[in-house]
């Protein structure tokens, strides 16, 4: 039976993680948090790492500041825009209003949160992601 030979120590298999992709990991898991555990906090967080690595990261981590930010700021304006339909329509007493949140969240949040998911599977394999739609604004 063949052996496969022994990688020299020059060899390029050892399995290092790619550049960045600390960080990539980083933000979309502040996306996520963002959207299903700390909104607001994991926001600022977000934030924080972009303004500081926006520049300096390296592409893979780049990509991915750009797209949890971009996809973040779209978050916050469909939220704003679904309130201002419920407000417009009546008010938070009204029927509505649980019309729109359900259609809200079955719709725009779960799609948010399987871009974030898709996203961080993405990071941890080390590969750029671009997010349909959302994560368009800071490209």
């Amino acid at each position: 039976m063949p052996t496969l030979p022994e990688p020299s120590p020059g060899d390029d298999t050892d399995d290092a993680p790619p550049l960045g992709q600390g960080l990539a990991v980083a933000a979309e898991s502040l996306y996520l948090i963002n959207l299903l555990l700390l909104p607001g906090l994991g926001f600022l967080l977000l934030l924080w790492l972009f303004f500081h690595h926006r520049d300096s990261a390296p592409p893979l981590a780049r990509v991915h500041l750009r797209q949890t930010m971009s996809a973040s700021l779209w978050a916050g304006a469909l939220l704003i825009l679904a309130n201002l339909l419920i407000i417009v329509l009546g008010g938070y007493q009204t029927a509505w209003t649980w019309i729109i949140v359900i259609l809200y969240f079955t719709t725009v949040h779960t799609t948010l949160v399987l871009l974030g998911i898709l996203g961080l599977a993405r990071a941890l394999a080390g590969q750029p992601c671009r997010y349909l739609l959302v994560g368009t604004l800071l490209s």
